[in-house]
């Protein structure tokens, strides 16, 4: 599949992120699919680590990434824009939700998540369903999902 470079849907915003791995295949899969990438620091690791190196390869694209240096930074330049965080705690599947393009789709630290008072800044809240007993998705993996279907339901894909 091709697609042109342009960056014009929604945004992916990782909370945190503390798994060099996971960031590395999220940054690959917003290059592929053309999604701008937003990191709310601190990260638990340095760009530099080799583990994130041996995943991100060539897809490093610092343009199509932008860093925050907090979380308050980063809910200041959102401040009229719509968040969607993504969470096991919603009541509302991602698929009875209308996504759009100028959405921003935040997810949390793999190890636990956004904290509560971020939580209560945001009023969309959604999950991925999953079986019973599963605790939750790999965020690579959950972000793969919710992109795919925020550019089907805006027509980017």
């Amino acid at each position: 599949m091709t697609q042109n470079s342009a960056i014009h849907g929604p945004k992916i915003a990782l909370f945190e992120p503390d798994i060099p791995q996971n960031t590395a295949a999220i940054i690959r899969t917003c290059a592929c699919l053309g999604a701008k990438l937003e990191i709310i620091e601190p990260c638990g690791f340095l760009l530099d680590d080799k583990r994130f190196k041996r995943v991100v390869m060539d897809y490093m694209d610092k343009k199509n990434i932008r860093f925050y240096q907090s979380h308050e930074h980063f809910f200041k330049s959102k401040k009229n824009q719509r968040i969607v965080l993504m969470t096991t705690k919603a009541s509302i599947s991602y698929t009875k939700f209308k996504f759009d393009k100028k959405d921003t789709i935040l997810f949390g630290r793999e190890s636990a998540g956004v904290p509560n008072k971020i939580h209560k800044l945001i009023k969309d809240r959604l999950k991925i369903p999953m079986k019973n007993n599963k605790r939750s998705l790999n965020v690579a993996s959950s972000v793969a999902i919710i992109l795919a279907e925020s550019l089907k339901q805006i027509n980017l894909i």
